[in-house]
């Protein structure tokens, strides 16, 4: 029996393989990929105002530290510390009482005056008649006509004293000299309190406040100096937020400029005032500032959300007419209703990617939306999603 070699077997077993595999048909190639479908908006184009953004303080147009006009023992406190009160309200009641009795003093020593007064003018009429018959000499109607004087004044100054009596009873009631929110008690009822020196508390007018801000002196030239000039010109106009606001959603006019220029910091205080209808504002916030400095522009408007960063560079992806994304550096500037301005880099007419995972140079297809990123219907036109 003829013996078969094991290199015999195993080069069979590979020309078997090899013939079987070649029996196969060939792997079908795979189909090419189709661009991914992104979110493409064209930039809006709309004018905006050029403004620059400050930080401000807010304060109170009238603030009163309010003190009483007379002495005394408190006898009543009803104060609604930090609440809103009219113009007139009682807070404070001085006791009355010596007071009342003052006034009645008063009332009786003019009466006292108005008797005297009159018996001088009844002495003076009778020694006239009696001068006129030569009865009397000239001296004694010149001392009757100087006593009935002396009475007139006594009754002037009873008068007086009895309108200082009944001011100081007006005092005791201590009243809010003007509508705001009241501010903490400082004095308790039962203690003493000296007439132009005890704090009692403190009010602050509301509706409208003023709001404080520095400018540079580039921002004073550009928007201020030319109102400064001409006197019967409307003061620039503010756009005011809290910090927590998202929208400037408060206008205001500019009411006051410093009159020097701090040297040490090249800013101008200004002052502009502003509406609080809703008394959501306070006395002592902080407050953002938006001064206009110029007429309204044709100005590129996108979303943040299509901004990219490269390395510190911002850019966004451009959309060409082959669908083929190109990489735009620009230069942002500030936000204006929840869109970016964009100040250099961008034409109006030109579409961009909105957002997605996209390279520059890539092939995409195009899917309408807003250039916030909102879909767009069927019914929709990209002229009236923008």
């Amino acid at each position: 029996m003829m013996k078969v070699k094991p290199v015999t077997l195993i080069t069979a077993a590979i020309s078997v393989a090899f013939a079987v595999a070649g029996c196969k048909d060939p792997a079908p190639s795979a189909a090419p990929a189709s661009p991914p479908s992104v979110p493409v908006a064209e930039v809006l184009v709309r004018p905006v105002t050029p403004f620059v953004e400050l930080t401000g303080s807010l304060t109170a147009v009238k603030r009163v530290e309010l003190r009483p006009r007379v002495a005394g023992y408190l006898q009543d406190v009803s104060v609604p510390e930090g609440h809103f009160v009219e113009k007139g309200s009682r807070l404070f009641l001085i006791d009355p009482r010596p007071f009342e009795a003052a006034l009645n003093a008063a009332k009786a020593r003019l009466r006292e005056a108005e008797a005297a007064a009159a018996l001088a003018q009844a002495e003076y009429a009778r020694d006239e008649r009696l001068f006129a018959q030569k009865v009397v000499a000239q001296a004694r109607l010149d001392t009757a006509a100087a006593t009935l004087k002396a009475g007139k004044a006594q009754v002037d100054a009873a008068k007086a004293a009895l309108d200082a009596a009944q001011l100081d009873l007006s005092f005791t009631r201590v009243t809010a000299p003007i509508s705001g929110r009241v501010g903490q008690t400082l004095v308790t009822e039962g203690n003493y309190v000296a007439s132009g020196v005890t704090a009692l508390t403190t009010i602050v007018s509301l509706d409208p406040l003023h709001v404080y801000f520095d400018v540079d002196e580039r921002t004073y030239l550009q928007s201020l100096a030319a109102g400064r000039a001409d006197a019967a010109r409307q003061g620039a106009k503010v756009r005011v937020a809290l910090i927590t606001d998202k929208t400037y959603s408060r206008t205001g006019r500019v009411d006051f400029l410093s009159n020097t220029v701090d040297r040490g910091t090249g800013t101008l205080r200004v002052r502009a005032i502003v509406g609080n209808p809703d008394g959501r504002l306070t006395p002592g916030l902080f407050a953002k500032v938006k001064l206009e400095i110029g007429a309204p522009q044709a100005s590129v408007l996108i979303s943040d959300q299509s901004i990219g960063s490269d390395q510190g560079r911002r850019y966004v992806l451009v959309v060409g007419k082959d669908n083929k994304t190109q990489y735009r550096p620009v230069e942002i500037g500030p936000m204006v209703e929840g869109m970016r301005v964009i100040e250099q880099g961008l034409q109006p007419g030109e579409r961009i990617v909105v957002k997605g995972l996209v390279r520059p140079g890539m092939q995409v297809t195009p899917q309408s939306a807003a250039i916030d990123g909102t879909p767009i219907t069927a019914s929709q036109t990209p002229g009236a999603a923008q």
